[in-house]
Parts: C-alpha cells; sequence; structure tokens
C-alpha cells in the first residue's frame, strides 16, 4: 500500500501539471519543448496491464490552439528499491507513448540519494538497441527555495525543497519561505503541504517555525494558526496523561510499595486516559506493584 509521503508527492505533481516539466528542464537539464498547457491524464495503463498497474502521474504537453500533444511525462515517485519497476516502467514509457502519440520520457522522484542512485541505472530490455535510462529527480537536483516571492509563485517547489534539504542549513530559511506561500493556498492543500513541510524540516527549523507562528509572525497563515491550535492541544492532552501517570505512581509508592523499573516505564508510556483512570483505582488495593499490569483487562 502506498506510503502517506508517496501520495503526498504524487498530489504535488498533480496540482502543477507543469512541475514535471519544469523539473526535467530546470533540475535535469533536459529540453522541454514550449507549450501552452500541461495536463494531467489518466495514468490508467490496463490496456496491456494488469488491473492494478498504473502510473502515479502522467502530464502531457500540449501545443496551439488544436492542443496537439507535443511531449508526455511519466512520473513515478519512489521511495525504496522496487526490482518489479525495472520491468514495468519500460512499459509505462512505451503505452504512454502509443496512447498520446508523442515523445515520452520517464521521471522518477526519490528524495532519498541512494534510492535514486539505484533508479539511475539503465534498463536493458533484451531487445537489441532498446534501453531506458530513468531520468531521476534526487535530492541534488531540487532547488533550495528560500525566497518568498518564488515560494509564492511555486509552492509544491518549495514542498519539495523542504523534503530534499530540510535535515541541512537551509532548513529555517526553507521553511519561512513555505510559509509565505501558505497563505495563498486552499485550506487541503495548506494541511498536505505544511505537514510534509514540517516533518522533513530539523528539529531546529521546526521549533524556529513554532516559535514564529505562536508569536504571530508575518506571514502567519490559516495552516499556522491551525498548527499552533492543534500544539496547543497535543500538549494539553500530553499534560493530562503525564499527570494521571504520576498520580499511579505516587498512589503506590505512598503506600509503600516497590514499584519495578518495568512497571514504572508501563505507566509513564501510557497514551490511554481510560486505562491509567484504572490503574489509579487499582493502586489503592493491589499488594504488589505488578499487579497493577497483569490486571489491565479488568
Amino acid at each position: 500500500m502506498p506510503s502517506v509521503t508517496h501520495e503526498a508527492l504524487v498530489e504535488l505533481f498533480k496540482n502543477r501539471p507543469t512541475l514535471a516539466a519544469e523539473m526535467l528542464h530546470d533540475a535535469l537539464g533536459q529540453p522541454v519543448p514550449a507549450f501552452t498547457e500541461a495536463r494531467v491524464v489518466s495514468s490508467d495503463l490496463t490496456e496491456i496491464l494488469p488491473s492494478d498497474r498504473r502510473a502515479d502521474v502522467i502530464v502531457v504537453l500540449l501545443v496551439g490552439e488544436q492542443e496537439r500533444p507535443a511531449m508526455a511525462i511519466v512520473v513515478e515517485v519512489q521511495l525504496g528499491v522496487d526490482p518489479d519497476k525495472r520491468y514495468v516502467w519500460p512499459v509505462y514509457v512505451v503505452q504512454t507513448r502509443a496512447r498520446n502519440r508523442c515523445p515520452t520520457q520517464l521521471l522518477v522522484v526519490a528524495i532519498d540519494a541512494e534510492i535514486a542512485r539505484w533508479c539511475s541505472q539503465r534498463i536493458d530490455t533484451g531487445h537489441p538497441g532498446l534501453t531506458l535510462t530513468p531520468l531521476v529527480l534526487g535530492p541534488e537536483g531540487v532547488p533550495v527555495v528560500t525566497d518568498a516571492e518564488q515560494a509564492k509563485g511555486a509552492p509544491e517547489v518549495v514542498v519539495l525543497s523542504a523534503m530534499a534539504h530540510g535535515q541541512g542549513e537551509a532548513a529555517e530559511a526553507i521553511g519561512v519561505a513555505f510559509l509565505a506561500a501558505a497563505a495563498g493556498l486552499d485550506e487541503e492543500r495548506r494541511a498536505v503541504y505544511g505537514d510534509l513541510v514540517l516533518s522533513s524540516l530539523n528539529a531546529a527549523a521546526r521549533r524556529t517555525l513554532e516559535a514564529m507562528m505562536k508569536s504571530g509572525y508575518e506571514f502567519q497563515s490559516e495552516f499556522a494558526r491551525s498548527y499552533v491550535a492543534k500544539g496547543v492541544e497535543k500538549g494539553r492532552q500530553e499534560g493530562l496523561l503525564e499527570a494521571k501517570a504520576q498520580a499511579v505512581l505516587a498512589f503506590l509508592e505512598a503506600r509503600g510499595l516497590e514499584v519495578p523499573a518495568e512497571v514504572r516505564e508501563r505507566v509513564l508510556e501510557s497514551t490511554d486516559v481510560a486505562e491509567l483512570d484504572r490503574w489509579i483505582r487499582r493502586a489503592a488495593s493491589v499488594g504488589d506493584a505488578r499487579e497493577l499490569l497483569a490486571t489491565t483487562g479488568s
């Protein structure tokens, strides 16, 4: 089953149809024809593939009033090594080319450098002269976006930037640039992109951004406000759990019972309020602290 990260990356290319062409041209230096429109088309390739086979995204670049296909781009997000892809990727390219009657390229997006290297290997189909070398957008090819205006014009690119470079020195500047872009996004994209960016940044950058959002920074958006609200609620919940866990331990110690390390650890790690409430009641009557865990179902 595709991961949340995989699906979110796929959405970036669906939400910004020109992104595939931009990455091919700007990041990978590939020639891209002048086009009047980039359109996401059906990625269902079941004419010759099993029903569970489909490319992640297929974008067709159109030209002129006749909207003639000038190039098709098959976008595949790859987060791990999958030997099966070396057999289906050539089929994706050939089938897409046949359907749209235009040159077709394969763009593989891999945010991990090692996975990107694996994806870059040439695929020999076995037919003389018929090989496929995937065009791979790895972390080194993704631009570092720290300019607010650039982020506003291409929010999907700044999200890619955070995912590729969020653990480096530019993490904080990338995050600030995203905040500038977040205000102009619809609620759904703001939520998805915001989660992606914040989860990709290193701890220091994330703390800085959270502090900026709480202080009413000028780029504060609805996303920022909702994120802060969620953080406050999470803090309240964590505080409640900690208080109840400490109450359990205090009851046991007040009765002179020895609390083994495994019991203490289990109580402090609990995230179930109802469970902690049961333990508080039982802490007043058990003869041994270990009985607390042996009777959690009661």
